[in-house]
C-alpha cells in the first residue's frame, strides 16, 4: 500500500482483521476497493458500512475529481451476503433496501465521473454495482450472472432501471429471467461493459481512465450526466429547457472560459474544475 491509502475503522473489518473496504488517494482519484475475498466480497455489513464511509469521503471532496470502484481477489462483487438474509421481517428488509440507497443514490446522482473496474466474479447486487459506474472497464475473466431469479428474489440496487438502459429492454430480460452466466466479452458485445483489458492491466487502465477525467471539465461531466440521468423519462420540450439550462451553467464556468482560451491558443486545456 502506499502512504496515501487509508482503511476503513475496526467496525468496517471483516473476521481475519483485513480492512473490509480499502482506500486510497491516487492524486485526484479515489480509488475504492472491495477486500473480503474469503466471501468473494459480498456486500456484508462491514463491507456496506465501508463503503458508505468512502463515498461519504469522496463524493463531496472537490479534491477527488473521479472514483474508482474495484474488487480485490477473484470477484468484484459476488452480490448479497446471504448470511445477513436470515432476519426477512417486513421491517428489516425495508430498514435494508433503504439503508443500502443511502450511497446507492449519491453515486447514481454523483456529479464527479465514476469507474467500476470488473476483476472478476459480478453477480446479483455485484451486477448493479457494476453498472453505477459512468464507465464500465472488465477484466477479460470477469464473469457476469444476475443471480436474483436463482433464489427467488427480484433485482434490487436499481439493476431493473440501468439494464434496460445499457443493454435494451429484450437483453434485460434474458439476463434477469433466464440467469445465465456470462463472460466479459459477450458483455462487451451488448453494452453492458465499455472496454475490456488484460486482467494484469485492469487496475492501470482504470486509474489512468480516472486520471484523464479528473482532469477535464468537472463542472460539465457534472451536468451532462445530469441531462443523461433525464433523457430517457423527460418529454423532448422539458428536456431541451434542462439543455438550456445546463449549457448556461457550462458557459458561466471557469473551465469553459479556459476551453475556449486553449483551442484559440492552440493548446491543451488546463481544466481547473470550476
Amino acid at each position: 500500500m502506499t502512504s496515501e491509502t487509508k482503511t476503513r475503522n475496526d467496525a468496517t473489518r471483516d473476521a481475519g482483521g483485513d480492512a473490509a473496504v480499502v482506500v486510497e488517494r491516487r492524486g485526484a482519484v479515489g480509488l475504492v476497493r472491495l477486500n473480503e475475498t474469503k466471501s468473494l466480497n459480498a456486500l456484508s455489513p462491514s463491507i456496506k458500512d465501508g463503503f458508505e464511509a468512502a463515498l461519504d469521503e469522496f463524493l463531496p471532496d472537490p479534491a477527488v475529481r473521479a472514483l474508482v470502484i474495484t474488487g480485490t481477489g477473484r470477484a468484484f462483487c459476488a452480490g448479497g451476503d446471504i448470511r445477513a438474509m436470515d432476519d426477512r421481517g417486513t421491517v428489516t428488509m425495508r430498514r435494508r433496501m433503504h439503508g443500502a440507497y443511502r450511497w446507492l443514490v449519491p453515486l447514481l446522482t454523483a456529479d464527479k465521473p465514476v469507474i467500476t473496474a470488473i476483476n472478476g466474479v459480478a453477480a446479483g447486487a455485484g451486477l448493479a454495482l457494476a453498472m453505477t459506474g459512468d464507465i464500465v472497464l472488465a477484466s477479460s475473466a470477469a464473469r457476469f450472472k444476475a443471480g436474483f431469479a436463482g433464489i427467488g428474489a427480484v433485482p434490487d440496487l436499481s439493476l431493473a432501471w440501468m439494464l434496460p438502459q445499457a443493454v435494451g429492454l429484450v437483453r434485460a430480460k434474458a439476463i434477469l429471467l433466464e440467469n445465465r452466466e456470462f463472460g466479459a466479452t459477450e458483455a462487451l458485445a451488448i453494452g453492458l461493459v465499455t472496454r475490456v483489458t488484460d486482467p494484469e492491466a485492469l487496475l492501470d487502465h482504470a486509474l489512468a481512465t480516472a486520471a484523464s477525467l479528473a482532469s477535464g471539465p468537472t463542472v460539465t461531466f457534472g451536468v451532462t450526466k445530469q441531462l443523461l440521468r433525464r433523457a430517457h423519462d423527460t418529454p423532448l420540450e422539458s428536456f431541451l429547457e434542462l439543455e438550456a439550462m445546463a449549457q448556461t451553467v457550462a458557459f458561466g464556468s471557469a473551465d469553459f472560459t479556459e476551453g475556449v482560451a486553449a483551442f484559440r491558443g492552440k493548446r491543451r486545456a488546463a481544466f481547473g474544475g470550476g
